[in-house]
């Protein structure tokens, strides 16, 4: 009655495994009865009604659209609080008319979840149909066109959610019977990453894959000696960490200090059978490392993630122009910082016109990482880089010499 859902499932041995969701949790069978609501009221003229006569109207709608299901005409018939009678004959054909637009809005979920899942129409072998909204014969016939063949209706819509899930209960509590061997392999509704530097999401693992599922990526430090990491673990579709989902933070502490760059930070993503997420972060030098568990699912609503994916896909060109921004000036700010300490180090590698121009670039590269035009940032950054050229390269030969101060040929 409040949710359309669509499940892309693959069946082979006893395994069901599902390799894609989608849906939408604003559209459901109560949609179908308020649009029959609507319609009532502009055909009988009705003035505005109390609370209770549209209460009335809207359970007599329900009826009707369950009588049509099976009868090519019906009535509303009801006696309004007010001592009015509404009397208004319609045919299936009415009803179908004026809901086509709901039937054709459950058709772009479905076409997406087969994207995601990598299939066509024409690889889908059976349809079943699900809730006591498919009872429909337009909906029934919308589902029969789109996949070319008829729907599998042979279980009751109503109770075949709860036949799987009890027969998944009994299953679980170890009550198979004898060759009763079956696995339910469900999908992740939502991408798993973390925060990385600008508030960014670096996504681990991605929304619809398989679980149980493991992955891994490593990450670096961003200054000079540091020897600790905060690791935000977040969920969601969007480019940005402030869009998304906060499940847990920990701290990885005793990383070796190296130069920006040289740690190696492996974050590995767990998701187990039962949906438990499991986050470990080790550094490979020292063994240094954490972890935390977390349940990605708990107080997660399929209308939250509905509204969580939709506002992906509304925001999807303004989240990459935002991060093609951030980006660069998380590399403007990491270069900015880099070259003060070279020059703290090894200023006296230039000359006084080198310093200069270098000085110049730097004032430059940081008046343009205030803006909002990540092409500027960019060319910035390049134009920094070609000035200090020549002082990196001046700089790697001075590290060489000292490094082979004192030593004979024979012992390198």
């Amino acid at each position: 009655g409040g949710t359309f859902d669509f499940s892309v499932l693959r069946l082979s041995t006893g395994v069901f495994e599902v390799l894609a969701t989608s849906g939408d949790a604003a559209l459901g069978g109560d949609d179908f009865d308020h649009r029959l609501f609507c319609w009532v009221l502009e055909k009988a003229k009705l003035a505005p009604l109390s609370a209770g006569d549209n209460t009335l109207l809207i359970a007599k709608s329900r009826e009707i659209k369950e009588y049509l299901t099976h009868h090519a005409e019906a009535r509303l018939n009801a006696k309004l609080g007010s001592g009015e009678v509404v009397d208004v004959p319609l045919t299936q054909r009415d009803f179908w008319e004026m809901t086509r637009q709901l039937v054709a809005k459950t058709l772009a979920p479905t076409r997406k979840a087969l994207r995601d899942a990598g299939l066509s129409v024409a690889d889908v072998k059976g349809v079943v149909m699900v809730g006591g909204a498919t009872r429909m014969p337009h909906v029934q016939r919308a589902v029969a066109e789109l996949f070319a063949q008829s729907p599998l209706n042979n279980l009751d819509p109503d109770k075949v959610v709860a036949l799987g899930a009890a027969m998944q209960a009994n299953a679980l509590t170890g009550n198979r019977s004898a060759g009763e061997d079956w696995l339910l392999l469900d999908v992740i509704p939502l991408s798993l990453g973390l925060e990385t530097m600008g508030g960014l999401v670096e996504r681990v693992i991605n929304r619809n894959s398989t679980i149980p599922v493991a992955k891994a990526q490593e990450f670096t430090t961003f200054k000079d000696g540091q020897s600790a990491m905060s690791i935000h673990v977040v969920q969601g579709e969007r480019e940005l960490v402030s869009d998304c989902r906060s499940l847990a933070r920990f701290e990885l502490r005793g990383i070796p200090p190296m130069v920006a760059g040289a740690a190696r930070i492996k974050v590995t993503f767990q998701v187990d059978a039962d949906g438990l997420l499991a986050v470990s972060a080790q550094e490979t030098t020292s063994g240094a490392q954490a972890s935390v568990a977390v349940k990605p699912s708990y107080g997660l609503s399929d209308e939250r993630i509905t509204r969580m994916l939709r506002d992906s896909f509304e925001h999807a060109g303004e989240d990459l122009r935002t991060r093609a921004l951030r980006e660069q000036q998380v590399e403007a700010q990491r270069m900015l910082f880099s070259l003060e300490v070279a020059l703290e180090q090894d200023a006296e590698l230039l000359d006084e016109a080198e310093l200069a121009a270098i000085r110049e670039g730097v004032n430059g590269l940081r008046s343009k990482a205030q803006c909002d035009d990540h092409r500027a940032i960019k060319h910035a950054i390049d134009d920094l880089n070609r000035l200090t050229e020549s002082f990196a390269a001046r700089r790697m030969d001075r590290s060489v010499q000292q490094a082979l101060a004192g030593r004979s040929l024979a012992s390198l």
